[in-house]
């Protein structure tokens, strides 16, 4: 299972996830039509909250035959659980909805190794104890019975809010021995940020559609995105002044 978890409620850009980023397309809804191509998703799950601002989240789930589950506002990890269980699903990989630009490839590339690998690694991701990959191609996989062990076990308000993050923390390698997956050439590019948080984030990440579009369509993989703002100085010099 795929679960994206989004909101309209973010503090730093109230409503980004369902942002126009080309006619007649949001941010959310690109996310999801490219999802749906990933062949190691057998269903694909919004995450997002009861509170009635994100019922055009559902509408749109709805509009794409998209499951959504609909929890705890506050409680990330609550309603990333809420969502497994909806799904039945015993595998979760991991996804943000202010990652529009998240590749299926890289999603199947994590899933096809978690599946192989377990159960010698509980966890396996391209982002933990460092990251080669740029900013919002996260992708991370992990068992449905681990997050409610810690959801049931008196989780921190950090776990609540982070779902995976105890997957690899160093306290905690010996119970779920994680796996982050070092990629090398176009894709390891740690400092470029193509992920949506914040007005200028908006902008570029618009800016970059719409010269993929004409070529690539809505289906572009994250190497052409890296190759795009590589070959522009313009781009690439965006892609880290938005770094943190």
């Amino acid at each position: 299972m795929g679960v994206v978890q989004a909101r309209m409620t973010s503090t730093r850009l109230p409503g980004k996830v369902l942002m126009e980023i080309g006619e007649g397309i949001s941010m959310l809804e690109l996310q999801l039509r490219r999802l749906q191509t990933a062949k190691k998703l057998n269903v694909i799950v919004v995450a997002t909250t009861v509170n009635a601002a994100d019922q055009p989240i559902k509408d749109l789930c709805d509009r794409l035959g998209i499951l959504c589950f609909r929890g705890s506002e506050m409680n990330v990890l609550e309603r990333v659980c809420g969502a497994a269980r909806e799904a039945r699903a015993d595998l979760i990989v991991e996804l943000t909805g202010d990652c529009p630009f998240t590749d299926p490839i890289l999603v199947d590339d994590i899933a096809s190794r978690f599946l192989s690998l377990f159960p010698k690694h509980r966890y396996v991701g391209n982002i933990g104890q460092g990251r080669t990959v740029p900013w919002g191609f996260d992708v991370k996989a992990f068992l449905t019975e681990d997050v409610e062990k810690i959801l049931s076990n008196s989780p921190t308000p950090y776990d609540c809010e982070h779902v995976s993050v105890r997957f690899y923390d160093p306290k905690y390698t010996e119970t779920y021995h994680p796996l982050v997956v070092k990629y090398e050439g176009e894709l390891n590019h740690p400092k470029l940020r193509i992920e949506l948080d914040y007005a200028e984030d908006y902008e570029f990440l618009k800016i970059l559609f719409l010269d993929l579009m004409p070529t690539k369509g809505i289906f572009f993989s994250a190497q052409d995105v890296v190759r795009l703002i590589q070959s522009r100085g313009d781009y690439h010099e965006m892609a880290q002044r938005f770094m943190y």
